[in-house]
């Protein structure tokens, strides 16, 4: 098959974690362990990643210099781009055989400058921080922060994304046989002037949309979407939460899970796997294999299959807030 392969911020920086170069270079090479496993099962992989902690942390840092040294977010999209990939094609690299074939790809992608989302930020960047810093920052630097967990953490704008630019050379190696490593971050925003050139704004475009829309384009037979819980669960934090081993793309309901985490995986899967012959699956990391033979994780399948629960679960999905199950169910 060919496969979109997502691999989630958190599977690459674990919550709590130091984000120190060993700490990354150690995430990837175990992330890195099941693309392999992947491809050695006859699968041709395109790979995503996020950059969240990354991207965000590059900001603060670049804060707390001069003002003349503070990048705007295109362009610390493309640097975490260029570092996240760097790692990944070179621990990739490492367990793959000799001949194969790897290549990062800065990518472009097209989001329009009208986008409501520029007047209502809501994707979180880099690490939290305490409400003292928060309102400090946002007074010197003009930053929007909102409340997560106990602390605080920067938001930013999350245009939809509309075209890959260079989605032409990504189709062209992937026909080659080359493992292409693209759409950091959910690519390098950019919006086309009146004059018809292009420029980078201010934005992270949500990584798993991106994605979806790869997958599309490149007409993959599946969407996988790689993370740090084993599935999607409805009924978080109650004593009857249950993880969802399988449903229809019409029935699951994107509103139904929080939308800083789990809600936009669960709007990119069932929006692929809303054609038929093409399936979405989420899970966890290191259950990649098994999540595609629906052994393990959520998968999402086109149509109104009815919902079916994985028992027994066991560690299950962050960040879901329905009240009860998906779509028709309630």
């Amino acid at each position: 098959m060919r496969i979109v392969v997502a691999l989630g911020g958190n599977a690459l920086l674990k919550r709590g974690e130091p984000m120190t170069a060993e700490q990354q270079r150690n995430n990837v090479r175990h992330a890195a362990k099941s693309l392999a496993e992947l491809i050695a099962a006859g699968h041709q992989i395109i790979i995503t990643h996020g950059n969240g902690p990354q991207v965000g942390l590059l900001a603060l840092q670049a804060a707390a210099g001069p003002p003349d040294g503070v990048h705007p977010l295109d362009l610390l999209g493309a640097q975490t781009e260029g570092m996240i990939g760097y790692l990944i094609e070179q621990e990739l690299g490492n367990l793959l055989p000799d001949d194969a074939m790897i290549a990062t790809l800065l990518t472009q992608v097209r989001v329009d400058a009208r986008d409501p989302a520029f007047r209502n930020p809501t994707k979180p960047i880099g690490a939290t921080v305490d409400e003292l810093t928060a309102k400090h920052t946002t007074a010197y630097r003009g930053w929007t922060f909102a409340p997560e967990g106990q602390g605080w953490r920067r938001v930013v704008p999350s245009p939809a994304p509309l075209d890959i630019l260079e989605l032409r050379v990504i189709a062209m190696l992937v026909e080659r046989g080359v493992v292409v490593i693209c759409a950091g971050g959910g690519g390098i925003p950019v919006v086309t002037q009146k004059d018809g050139s292009l420029i980078g704004v201010e934005a992270v475009i949500d990584k798993d949309r991106a994605s979806g829309l790869l997958a599309d384009r490149l007409g993959a037979d599946a969407l996988l979407l790689l993370t740090d819980v084993d599935a999607v669960q409805v009924g978080f934090g109650e004593p009857d939460a249950r993880a969802i081993a399988r449903i229809g793309a019409d029935v699951l309901n994107p509103d139904d899970f929080a939308k800083g985490s789990m809600g936009p995986k669960v709007e990119a899967a069932r929006c692929f796997a809303g054609s038929k012959g093409r399936i979405a699956a989420i899970g966890r990391l290191e259950d990649a294999i098994a999540i595609l033979a629906g052994k393990a994780g959520t998968m999402v399948v086109s149509g109104d299959e009815p919902v079916s629960f994985r028992l027994p679960h066991k560690k299950l999905a962050f960040g879901d807030k329905s009240p009860g199950e998906p779509g028709p169910q309630g």
